[in-house]
């Protein structure tokens, strides 16, 4: 097939883009790893000094007039820095995903100090928040620092946004010691679409701070369930209900997170770490377990240890007390005690089939990892992710098939309770908030960017002159298979074809959902 000489370089260059991705990903990995290593060391340490000082006030009451001294300090500058730096409150996954597909700015240079000061304060406090969240953010940020260094006044491009994409895996890598959770979650749950440019640079990020933190923590992850045993094939119906029960609390989990945002939205903003911290001082002296992100409260769901009432009654403590961590905006994330309300839920639901239905106490510890991983994917609406976490958490692809049939019967219950995605709903919020127009354009004028045509799309089985492109977008390369084709006018289009586009005088994120609606399979 001739080639134009005019088009003919552009895609050579494109190619070597992977390349320079899994390049820069080495050193995202580095330097976004060494960043969530230090954050995930400051938070462990914080928690457990938590629970520490909260056991000597109750032996020591008096022990609270200092207490509360610190804690309206902490509050206030709490509540000054969000206020100063609102893209650092709260999760960091949202914010996070804005700056990849809304094109919102973020500014490293605030919410690094931000997310280190605050979430330490918030641990400090013992507040039910995770770390992961933060951590991908972080992972963000200290790629965007990097970009900056090495692209000099390139900056807020397309390039910039797959540099991002790889820090946000390298965080959650970082942050689980998972590294094929990490890169997963940045194609589903970030990017949203995959692309050999995207994947070549997160898995290389993710890989390099796994490395990092490996080096740091060991090799065993962060929640390690140890050997868990197999279900037989007769006890694999209880998937069924067990994945009802994760979409129900998955969808439960969702609305208890928004609902108490909303009413927080009611109160002055210096007023709520305020809030928060107080409702941390009866729980942290009478639960204690229910205090940081929630790891502990996986193990004892996974064995039981505490009996099936007291079960019952962390689960509940655990997702009010999270709901009011989270909705005050302090920084701190979500996604472990996601895990930990279902994973609690999970092993409620084993304890009872034990006791009542006469299943092995081994069941316990699977309902509670495959229940886990149906209430996260539930909230989240990212399944493989959820998986692939699930897996490397367990250490074992025994698991892989009760695990992925609870995610998914989870993840059908949340479509059917039309539950949206958690982390979607929290960015339209901040948006609105930060009076931002949920259109708005990443200040990108021209560029490069690869789509995959699905099945049943617009442009499937169309020639290219046939096709209504978008102003300003011209198909300059076409990946199929193994093959690369530039194509003419009376190309056939075929579902599987990766196009490359070049666009100009369109914004990325305008040029992208405008190819989008030609590319992607429609939704009925």
């Amino acid at each position: 097939m001739p080639q134009s000489p005019s088009i003919n370089p552009l895609i050579p260059r494109f190619n070597q883009l992977k390349w320079k991705m899994a390049g820069a990903g080495v050193l995202v990995g580095l330097v976004s790893g060494l960043l969530v290593v230090l954050y995930r060391l400051g938070i462990e340490q914080a928690t457990a000094a938590a629970r520490w000082i909260y056991a000597q006030i109750r032996e020591t009451p008096w022990l609270l007039a200092p207490w509360f001294v610190a804690a309206v300090a902490a509050s206030a500058l709490i509540a000054w820095m969000i206020a100063k730096e609102p893209m650092a409150s709260g999760s960091g996954i949202p914010q996070t995903n804005g700056v990849v597909i809304c094109g919102l700015r973020m500014r490293w240079q605030t919410i690094l100090p931000v997310r280190f000061v605050g979430g330490l304060f918030g641990a400090l406090f013992g507040l039910s928040l995770g770390r992961e969240g933060p951590s991908i953010q972080i992972g963000a940020s200290g790629a965007q620092f990097l970009s900056h260094r090495l692209r000099g006044r390139r900056r807020e491009d397309v390039q910039e946004h797959y540099l991002v994409t790889a820090g946000a895996a390298a965080g959650l890598s970082a942050a689980f010691s998972a590294p094929l959770s990490g890169m997963m979650f940045a194609l589903e749950g970030v990017h949203r679409s995959f692309s050999p440019a995207i994947l070549m640079g997160a898995t290389a990020a993710s890989l390099t701070a796994d490395c990092v933190s490996k080096y740091c923590f060991g090799l065993r992850p962060v929640l390690d369930f140890g050997d868990i045993g197999q279900l037989s094939l007769d006890e694999y119906v209880w998937l069924i209900p067990l994945g009802l029960i994760a979409g129900l609390v998955g969808s439960m989990m969702n609305r208890s997170l928004l609902g108490f945002q909303t009413l927080y939205g009611r109160v002055p903003l210096r007023f709520r770490p305020v809030i928060a911290i107080a409702l941390a001082l009866p729980v942290g002296i009478w639960m204690p377990d229910v205090l940081g992100g929630g790891s502990n409260l996986i193990s004892m769901a996974e064995h039981a240890s505490v009996g099936l009432g007291m079960l019952c009654l962390l689960f509940v403590v655990k997702v009010l007390f999270t709901s009011t961590s989270f909705g005050s905006g302090s920084p701190g994330g979500i996604f472990m005690p996601i895990l930990a309300v279902g994973a609690l839920a999970g092993g409620i639901c084993g304890e009872m089939l034990h006791q009542w239905a006469g299943l092995s106490s081994e069941v316990v510890a699977i309902f509670a990892v495959c229940m886990m991983t149906g209430t996260l994917a539930a909230s989240v609406k990212t399944p493989i992710t959820s998986i692939l976490l699930s897996v490397e958490m367990s250490g074992t692809l025994t698991h892989m098939l009760p695990v992925a049939a609870v995610a998914f019967i989870a993840l059908l219950v949340s479509d059917l309770l039309r539950t949206k995605p958690i982390y979607g709903e929290l960015l339209e919020r901040y948006m609105r908030a930060q009076g931002e127009d949920t259109r708005i354009p990443s200040q990108v004028g021209s560029g490069v960017m690869e789509l995959p045509l699905e099945m049943g799309a617009i442009a499937d089985g169309q020639r290219v002159r046939d096709v209504a492109w978008p102003s300003g977008c011209l198909i300059i390369g076409l990946r199929r298979g193994e093959r690369e084709i530039v194509p003419r006018g009376d190309t056939l289009l075929r579902a599987g074809d990766y196009l490359v586009v070049l666009f100009s005088g369109e914004e990325e994120r305008e040029a992208r959902l405008a190819m989008r609606r030609l590319c992607d399979a429609p939704l009925t």
